[in-house]
């Protein structure tokens, strides 16, 4: 395995090849944790939610994912990563669109930029590219857009919405995006979209026809439990690990049986054994 770090054009040509292996990371601990088994890391705005506990992903700001983008940056070093652009700094004007997407990139020194949206944000991404900024594109279920959408739903169900997400993915790679999340949409309309752009699908709540997968880390690791979609499969259960780690170390403290005598400094040096 090499230390050099995966970029957007070798994401682009994994398009029919061995599926591409994504996750979310919001921290450098975490970072360091998934990077040797990821080839793309997403500073998602999920953790306006996952870490803020917020009601949705529209709470977090330009400087927050900075932040948190120069975070994972710090831990990683195989990964390409991506630095979702938050609600609010994109979807005014395409100069909107490339003033944030180059400061974050500036700034954290990402490989690139998310943003949802389809025919409507088309103008954006092309901007956004032609000053030089790889942007990774996401159509389907837009969770910036739930509360214009109705709520959390799932794409595709009819005719018209077949075609919105089929004209949403063909309008943002023509565009010119490396890659493209397709999310929470039924699976034959994700098939048909994988089909016919020619760039990398990442399916969450799509298809197994996807060019490759990507969960909120959290989910999969049974850390977020506030809610579990349908689309996740729990690889483990970190939070109920937790609890109990805690639990354990609740009754220690209250007992006096930690610290014992080998986690103290003494004077004459280290710990007694």
């Amino acid at each position: 395995m090499t230390d050099q770090r995966i970029g957007v054009e070798e994401i682009r040509a994994r398009k029919g090849g061995v599926p591409l292996v994504c996750l979310t990371a919001y921290t450098t601990p975490t970072a360091r944790l998934l990077d040797p088994h990821c080839d793309l890391l997403l500073v998602g705005d999920s953790m306006a939610m996952v870490l803020y506990g917020l009601e949705t992903t529209r709470g977090v700001t330009l400087d927050t994912m900075v932040a948190h983008g120069q975070a994972v940056m710090r831990g990683s070093r195989r990964a390409c990563v991506i630095v979702d652009m938050p609600f609010g700094t994109y979807e005014e004007s395409p100069d909107q669109g490339v003033e944030s997407a180059r400061r974050i990139v500036d700034e954290s020194g990402c490989q690139g930029v998310k943003l949802e949206g389809g025919v409507d944000l088309a103008e954006t991404v092309a901007a956004i590219v032609a000053a030089g900024i790889p942007v990774f594109g996401h159509i389907g279920l837009l969770p910036q857009k739930v509360e214009r959408r109705g709520g959390f739903r799932i794409q595709g169900k009819d005719d018209e919405g077949a075609r919105s997400v089929l004209a949403d993915a063909e309008a943002i790679a023509a565009a010119g995006v490396f890659a493209m999340v397709v999310e929470g949409t039924v699976e034959p309309v994700a098939r048909e979209v994988t089909e016919r752009v020619a760039v990398p699908t990442v399916g969450i709540g799509a298809s197994p026809a996807c060019d490759g997968q990507i969960l909120v880390t959290d989910d999969m690791l049974g850390l977020f439990n506030d809610f579990t979609p349908k689309f996740v499969k729990r690889y483990a259960e970190l939070g109920e690990a937790t609890t109990e780690a805690v639990r354990a170390y609740a009754e220690d403290v209250r007992a006096r049986r930690f610290p014992t005598d080998e986690h103290v400094y003494h004077i004459d040096g280290g710990t007694r054994s």
